[in-house]
C-alpha cells in the first residue's frame, strides 16, 4: 500500500468493519481513531463527549489523525463528524485516498442501534437525527476522492471491499 486509506460516512456507513477487512486483504494496520482517543484519555469516547464536550473531542480526533498520518500508510476510519471538521478532509487528501462510504439513512440507524456508544445519536428519534447528520455532513463526504455504497441489505461485504481495493490499485497505478 503507497499510502493511506480514510473510510468517511455516517456513524453505521461501515467505516470500522470494511477498514478491518481491507486492512486485512492489504496486509496493512487499521487505525480506528475512537480506540486510539480512548486509549490515550483513559476513557470511553461517551466520557469524553460528556465531561468535555464534541469541540474536546474533535481535537483529539484531529490530533490521532495528524499522528496516524504520520505512520506507515494504514486504513483509518474517524468518526463520522472528522470530515466535517475544517482543514481536515483537505489536509488528508493530500497524504491518503478518502473513501466515503454512502448508505442509506435506515440502515445506517439500523447498525448504530447495536450499539449504544454513539454519543450524537443519543436521542428520541435517531432517524431525525441521523439525517441532520446527512443533511451537515454531505458536502464534506462528497469531497472525497471516491465513494462506494455499502447497503443496504443483500451488497455482501465481500463485494463493498473489492470495489474498495480495486480504487486503491486504480490509486496506485495512476
Amino acid at each position: 500500500m503507497r499510502q493511506h486509506v480514510i473510510f468517511i460516512g455516517l456513524p453505521g456507513s461501515g467505516k470500522t468493519t470494511v477498514g478491518r477487512r481491507v486492512a486485512e486483504t492489504l496486509g496493512a494496520d487499521f487505525i480506528d481513531l475512537d480506540q486510539i482517543i480512548e486509549r490515550r484519555e483513559g476513557m470511553p469516547v461517551t466520557r469524553v463527549f460528556a465531561e468535555r464536550g464534541e469541540p474536546a473531542f474533535r481535537e483529539l480526533e484531529r490530533a490521532a489523525m495528524a499522528d496516524a498520518l504520520e505512520e506507515a500508510p494504514a486504513v483509518i476510519a474517524p468518526g463520522g463528524g472528522w470530515a466535517a471538521q475544517p482543514g481536515e478532509l483537505a489536509r488528508a487528501k493530500e497524504r491518503a485516498l478518502v473513501i466515503y462510504l454512502k448508505t442509506m439513512i435506515t440502515t445506517a440507524v439500523q447498525r448504530t442501534q447495536l450499539h449504544d456508544y454513539r454519543p450524537l445519536l443519543m436521542s428520541d428519534d435517531p432517524y431525525a437525527r441521523m439525517r441532520e447528520l446527512l443533511q451537515e455532513r454531505e458536502k464534506y463526504y462528497a469531497q472525497a476522492h471516491a465513494q462506494v455504497t455499502n447497503g443496504p441489505g443483500p451488497k455482501a461485504l465481500d463485494k463493498v471491499v473489492e470495489e474498495v481495493l480495486t480504487l486503491i490499485r486504480q490509486r496506485a497505478q495512476s
